[in-house]
């Protein structure tokens, strides 16, 4: 947990979430109470001291609403409820209530772009075109030849209409058919999914992710995308033969976020954050925090899906941020239960273990709000789940070219000498990776040097620098396996230096301070405070003396 004083004397207690780490729990896969293959909210609650022990501000819950698990939990049936698999709302009671005894936040998800079909609104709504809610979902014609009514695809394959005999009209879905998407320009609809969002700012949480945002709102025109540039383009679904221009990202987004940050201003101290995909994602992810009547912060896929790790590209992404009072705060993350573990995409086998601490020191310096992902404090490699036992209905459809989110989001391992880890007496509904077993959180307790133990070291440093938590983040010419930068804060520097290539590194005469360290690894401790030369893999934080 975070000391009280050192939040004092930083100067925190206002925006705790500025700079605030955030651990990211799948409940599925973190820990199963009950012995039926399923994580649930008990199951969280018991494992919430290790949590704590990270030293962590806060969690932030996936999807436990009822729902009917096409898309395992974004496809909510009930927004105000929890899904009996995961529990009851007085088991949500309890681990809001065990989280603040602890002094961790809770943030839970949100998707207000779309439900279930199983929905009692879409229920409802599919009837006729007179019934009460009858516009609270997108509905179009056909076109004279009875074909959908634009050339938009969905995400996980196929158009992104799907017909109602019942009313003679297709209705839109961005993602499953069982996802139809919500009419959010609707008066009634905006003000239930406000009342929502009241519902369970009332039972205690602190914030919301919002889900798929950008996909809230679209041209009520319906005009058809226009074909993406093919060269050099990675086409694996219908959706990415199209540029994104009418189905998304519609401008009139952020008059509907500025409505729910009214709503989370009545309470103190609410996060929000929202989740950006697409090309253009930094743009909308200013749109969508600028000032102070939108969104506290935003994050996207420039670091989850990128198959490698380049100064480039953190240069790119870190870059587009500025310390302008009006911009938005941005958050990061490497991994997430949507992504591949980042230790699999970017590091060899033969170095994961050194390349996990690394990405851990690379992540824990950004300047915004970090998520850590469940598993990432102990270096879990993507598991390998074989084809007949996936779940991810996007990577059944699209095997082999997508595989899919099912390997980031296999079981939790708590102890590799009990069944399934730890995790279920029952069989677990992912199988546990026997990778992971070793890198179970009881066997890395009981060593100093694992990747858990260096992960809480992080965080404690973070916690304790006001440069790390808040500072300015301005990066050094280097080449494009090294990542350099400074962080300040008034007359606090600290130095981050990050070999992130197979080759030697030369640092010499890249800079010229006085530093000491504060935490390394791949480096001989006893070597120079700042290294000539750095080795593949390594990395090096420093302290140093202000001009």
């Amino acid at each position: 947990m975070t000391d009280p004083t050192a939040e004092i004397l930083l100067g925190l207690t206002e925006d705790w979430w500025r700079g605030a780490v955030i651990y990211q729990i799948y409940p599925r896969s973190y820990q199963d109470s009950d012995g039926d293959g399923i994580g649930d909210l008990p199951g969280i609650i018991d494992r919430l001291d290790h949590v704590a022990s990270l030293g962590v501000d806060g969690i932030w819950l996936s999807p436990f609403f009822p729902s009917p698990m096409d898309d395992f939990g974004y496809d909510i049936s009930d927004y105000c409820g929890v899904d009996p698999m995961f529990g009851t709302l007085a088991d949500f009671d309890r681990l809001v209530a065990r989280a603040h005894d602890l002094g961790l936040k809770v943030i839970i998800d949100q998707v207000y772009s779309h439900t279930s079909d199983q929905h009692a609104w879409f229920e409802e709504s599919r009837q006729d075109r007179t019934n009460d809610k009858a516009d609270w979902f997108v509905w179009a014609d056909p076109k004279e030849d009875g074909s959908p009514p634009n050339n938009w695809q969905s995400v996980f394959g196929g158009p992104a209409w799907a017909w109602e005999a019942r009313r003679q009209q297709y209705y839109l879905h961005n993602f499953l058919t069982s996802q139809p998407d919500l009419n959010l320009r609707h008066p009634e609809v905006e003000a239930a999914i406000l009342s929502v969002t009241r519902f369970w700012l009332d039972r205690g949480v602190d914030g919301f992710r919002l889900d798929a945002l950008n996909f809230a709102m679209h041209d009520p025109s319906l005009r058809d995308n226009p074909p993406a540039p093919k060269e050099g383009a990675k086409l694996t679904r219908p959706f990415d033969y199209q540029l994104q221009t009418y189905n998304m990202s519609h401008p009139d987004i952020p008059e509907f976020l500025a409505k729910i940050r009214a709503v989370t201003d009545e309470y103190e101290g609410r996060f929000t954050v929202a989740e950006v995909g697409g090309v253009d994602a930094l743009s909308e992810m200013k749109a969508f925090t600028a000032g102070n009547n939108r969104l506290n912060s935003a994050y996207n896929f420039d670091f989850l899906y990128a198959d490698k790790l380049s100064s480039h590209r953190m240069r790119a992404s870190l870059e587009g941020w500025t310390d302008n009072p009006d911009e938005g705060w941005p958050s990061w993350a490497f991994s997430n239960h949507d992504a591949p573990r980042a230790v699999s995409r970017w590091a060899p086998p033969a170095h994961r273990v050194q390349a996990a601490k690394l990405y851990a020191m690379l992540l824990l310096t950004l300047r915004g709000n970090v998520f850590l992902y469940q598993g990432e404090e102990l270096g879990l490699p993507q598991a390998e789940v074989p084809f007949e036992k996936l779940k991810d209905p996007e990577a059944i459809a699209n095997w082999p070219l997508t595989l899919g989110r099912d390997g980031a989001r296999t079981p939790m391992p708590w102890r590799g000498d009990h069944r399934n880890g730890g995790f279920s007496d029952g069989d677990p509904w992912l199988p546990m990776d026997p990778r992971h077993l070793p890198l179970a959180v009881h066997a890395q307790e009981e060593d100093e040097h694992a990747v858990l133990h260096f992960i809480r070291q992080l965080i404690r440093m973070r916690h304790t620098s006001a440069a790390l938590r808040r500072g300015s983040q301005t990066f050094l010419d280097t080449d494009d396996t090294l990542i350099a930068y400074w962080r300040v804060l008034d007359h606090e520097k600290v130095l981050c230096l990050f070999n992130i290539g197979e080759q030697e590194a030369d640092t010499d005469g890249l800079i010229q301070q006085n530093c000491t360290r504060l935490v390394s690894i791949g480096l001989d401790e006893d070597g120079q405070a700042v290294p000539a030369v750095l080795p593949p893999f390594s990395g090096v934080i420093l302290h140093c003396a202000p001009d």
